[in-house]
This record gives C-alpha cells, structure tokens and sequence, in this order.
C-alpha cells in the first residue's frame, strides 16, 4: 500500500508567499510593459496589457484576491494613464465603459481561473484515489494473511480523516457476544467508541455525520462489508468528520471494503479446508474401520474355528493336535493384538499436541526385547542381531520404540522365505556421513514440521545419529512403491523387477505407517533402502542428544 504521505485527498499546492510573489511578478511585469509602451500604442491597446497582467496573476491568486487587486489595478490605470493624467475623473463618453470593461473581464478571468484550479484539484486528487485503491487492492488480492495490512489501512484512514482513529477486525468468525477476544484492534477506542464499533459491526451499515443513520455522532462509523457480510468497523474522528464532508467518507469506505473482502476470502478459504480435512478424515476413518473389519474377520474365524474344535472334539483329539488349534489361537490373538495398537498407535500420533513419554534408554535393552518377542514368534530363530559396541544412551519412548522394532521385525519375516535371515543392526552415524550425499541435518529433509518436543532432538544432530536397520532377503520393494509403503493402506504388493512374486501376507497396511510416525514423533525418520543382493533394509535414524551430566553426590 501507498506511504501514508500519499493519502492526502488533495495535491500540495505551492505555499502563499510563492504564489503572492508569482503574481506580484506578474503585475509588475505588465505595469513595466505598460509605462515602456505609453505614448507609442493608444489608451486601449494599454488596457489590453492590464487585462493580460490581470489574466496570469490569477492564476496563482484566490478569486477574491485576484478581483480585489484587478479593482486596485482599474483605479491606479485610470490615475496614470487616463485623461487628465494624476486624477480619478472619467470622461463617461470616452473611458467609463473601458475601464468597467476592463474591470468586468478581470472579475470573469479570475472566476474562471479558479474554478479550473478547483477542477484540476479535483481531478487530481480523484486520480491519486484511484491509484490508491488499486494499490491497495492489488496488495490484499495477493495477501496471505489480510490482518497484517490492518495497520496500513489505519494509517490512511489517520491520513484522511485528520484525527485519531480506531479500527477492529475479525479473527475468524463473528461471536455470539462483543468479545474483544475474537477482534483485532487498532487503535484506542473509549468504551462509546467500542460499542459503537460493534454496533456497527454487526449492522453492517455506515453512521456518523452524512449517512442517513445517527447523524448526531461526532464520528464516522464505517463498517468492513464484504459479500453479504461485515468483518469489521472504524471509527474515523477529526475535521473530516466534523465538517461531513461526504468526498472524504466515501474514499475511507472504499478503502475498508477491500480489506472486508479480503478477510471475507480468508475465512472462505478455512471453512473450505476444513471442510476438507473433515472428509479426509472422515475417509481414512471410514477405510481404517472397513480394513480393520476385515483383518478381524479372517483371525476371529480361525480363532472360533480352532475354539470350537477344542471344546466339542477336545477329548477325542490326539494331544499333538489339540497343541497345534492351542498355537493357532495363540499366533491369531497375537496378530489381533499388534493390529489393535498399530492402529491404535497411529490415532494417536496423528492427534495434534501429541507428547511422548522420552527417557534415557540403552539400545542393547531395546533390542533385547525385541529379540525376545522375535524368537517367541519364530521358532527358527531367524533373527540375528549386531549392536555396534559403545553405543549413547537414546532419548526416546521405549514402547514406542518398541513397537517400531516389532513391526519391523515382524514384516521382515513374513516377507523372508523360510531358508532367508532377518539381521536386526544398530550402529551410529556421525554427522556429515548421511547417505545419498544429503549434508548434515534431518535426513529425508526433515528440517521443517516436527513436533515442537522434538524441536530440540533436531538441532542436537550434530552428535550424529543411532540407525536402527532391519533387513530382510525377501524380494524387494519395487522403486515406486518405496514411498507410498509408508503410506496408510498401502502394503506394496507390486515386486521387484526379475524379482519373484512378493509373499502372501495379511495386514490393513497400517504397519510401516505406525513406524514411521513413531520415527518422527522422535524427531527422526525411517527410510527404506534395496539391498545389493536382494531384500530391503528399513532404517530408523534417531538424533543423538548429550546425556546429562550426573549429579553432584551431597556431602555426607
């Protein structure tokens, strides 16, 4: 938006003492004119020089002015050049009607000039309104956040009125009562004022002097309109106001309409994404109860079948067959059951304001467990462990974790043929030594969104990082599904290429999702790499943060 000493209604003219001494040059100069040509041109030809002196000093001279020194000129032209010389008498055959002509033409020049100086004005300052309003049009078109050009408008507004001025904006929608909470306010309305804001507000119409409603104020009030709908008010005070003048008013209500359209859109453009967040919610919650309805069905089933075998046949069935239903319950309420916090888990990461419960934990303690959960799922005992030795402590949720490293291990091995092995690797890598060439920092361009408990975690990279890798020899992840596997639902059932056909598996696709909302709730990331041979390494990469210092131990 235009500076504020751009505002001004009317161009600045030349100050009084340069356009008296422009006139008094132009006086004198025809008076000089005057005296050099008498006695060599007739009385009328020097009464055409007057009229000329008289037609350019009023240009610069107001009207009255110009008439009062057009009168003095006639009379000192009659006592210096109309017969008989150094007198006021006139020869009313001869002279009188020159010099009344002489006087009337000066009077007409002058009126005529002046009113050409009050059109230019005015075409002057409606020229600079204009501009104004397609600034400042242009600028709220392109602005993200309207509320922030609030200060530019009460600055014009302070321009044009010539006196203090309080203006009030809606944050988002309009409030059930005169909440100061829901407005930002510039200015210092008193208590009438403010009432008067809001009653304005909310009528959506102007009042003050001029408007048709509550003339008696001392004040304009000018509402914010947009569409149908009114985001805000000024109250405009000063001589503008006080002298009515309708010009004014009219340029400071087309200055307030374009920031009311233009909050009018915000609020628009919000109540649409909402709308849209609402239904994106709405489908992953739709998707999420259909996926999970149906990954219940098939466990429920062989859980029924298996019970209902033991209680109706139990007695008449071999020992080893009953053990084998017993398991079989026993892998399927155990697939229930990681199912459930997965998708537990995930609701819970995706909630605003989510606080994790982060301590210090050793990383031989988290794998321990997980190892312990692995075996009691494999019987093989296909998965194998390498903890790099001298490993920090780890800043981080240990069911979380947990629970990361159970997924990772439990998909690996469903993905792993029967003859394969799943290495479970931890190790740190020092900054500056990402993979990809990435510098130092969050990897996967992390350094942007975390949650403000991980803000921390992210700046103390430069320890370096702990990378927890589960690998597997299954077939692979085909390049573009290397993403979207991360994504909800998604299970990346298309295999590498030349690679075998991607083992038969179960699952709502909720797995890997949970993982990775796990790795940047820590302020990490998990990342998936293909294998040289064959086969995938999932990779969480957690920021390493100094431990704190122990306490000093108190004297005894």
């Amino acid at each position: 938006m235009p500076a504020v000493d751009e505002l001004t209604t009317d161009p600045v003219p030349p100050g009084l003492p340069a356009r008296l001494a422009l006139a008094g040059l132009a006086w004198m100069g025809g008076w000089v004119a005057m005296a050099v040509l008498d006695g060599q041109v007739d009385l009328a030809n020097l009464a055409m020089v007057l009229v000329l002196s008289a037609a350019v000093a009023s240009l610069w001279l107001p009207v009255l002015a110009s008439a009062a020194a057009s009168a003095l000129a006639v009379l000192a032209f009659n006592w210096a050049f109309v017969p008989p010389r150094g007198s006021f008498a006139v020869n009313l055959h001869q002279h009188a009607l020159l010099l009344g002509a002489m006087l009337g033409v000066n009077w007409i020049v002058a009126a005529l000039m002046a009113a050409q100086r009050h059109q230019a004005q005015q075409a002057h300052r409606h020229a600079r309104q204009a501009q104004q309003l397609r600034h400042w049009s242009e600028t709220l078109r392109d602005a993200v956040d309207p509320l922030a050009h609030t200060g530019a408008l009460h600055a014009s507004l302070v321009a044009l009125s010539g006196g203090p001025v309080a203006l009030m904006a809606l944050i988002d929608g309009l409030p059930a009562g005169n909440d100061d909470a829901a407005v930002l306010r510039v200015g210092e309305p008193d208590a009438d004022q403010r009432a008067g804001l809001w009653h304005c507000l909310r009528q959506g119409h102007a009042m003050g002097p001029g408007t048709g409603r509550h003339d008696e104020l001392p004040a304009w009030y000018l509402p914010l309109r947009g569409r149908g709908s009114c985001w805000g008010a000024a109250v405009l005070t000063g001589p503008a106001p006080e002298r009515g003048d309708d010009a004014v008013r009219d340029h400071a209500q087309a200055l307030c309409d374009p920031l009311g359209l233009a909050l009018q859109r915000q609020q628009a453009a919000r109540e649409t994404q909402r709308a849209h967040d609402a239904a994106q919610a709405q489908g992953v919650r739709n998707a999420l109860l259909a996926a999970i309805s149906h990954d219940y069905r098939t466990p429920l089933a062989t859980i029924l079948g298996a019970a209902s075998s033991l209680d109706e046949q139990g007695e008449r069935l071999p020992a080893a067959q009953r053990q084998a239903l017993a398991r079989r319950i026993v892998d399927e309420v155990g697939q229930l059951s990681r199912l459930t916090d997965n998708t537990l888990q995930l609701a819970r990461l995706d909630a605003p304001g989510v606080s994790l419960r982060c301590d210090w934990e050793s990383a031989e303690e988290l794998v321990g467990a997980a190892l312990r959960h692995a075996r009691a799922r494999d019987p093989e005992r296909r998965t194998r462990v390498r903890v790099e030795p001298g490993l920090p402590l780890l800043w981080c949720d240990a069911l979380l974790m947990s629970q990361l490293l159970d997924n990772l291990i439990d998909n690996a091995l469903k993905h792993t043929p029967p003859e394969g092995a799943v290495e479970l690797l931890v190790r740190r890598q020092l900054p500056g030594g990402l993979p990809g060439g990435l510098p130092g920092g969050l990897p996967g361009g992390l350094s942007s969104g975390l949650p403000g408990q991980v803000a921390a975690d992210a700046s103390a990279a430069s320890l370096g990082w702990a990378v927890l890798a589960v690998r597997d020899r299954g077939p692979g992840v085909a390049p573009a599904w290397r993403e979207r596997i991360f994504e909800v639902f998604q299970r990346g059932a298309e295999a590498m290429p030349g690679a075998a056909a991607p083992l038969p598996t179960r699952g709502a696709g909720v797995g890997l999702a949970v993982c990775r909302a796990i790795a940047r709730a820590h302020g990490g990331e998990l990342r998936l790499r293909a294998r040289g041979h064959g086969g995938s390494s999932f990779e969480c990469w957690l920021p390493l943060r100094e431990p704190p210092a122990p306490a000093p131990e108190a004297d005894a």
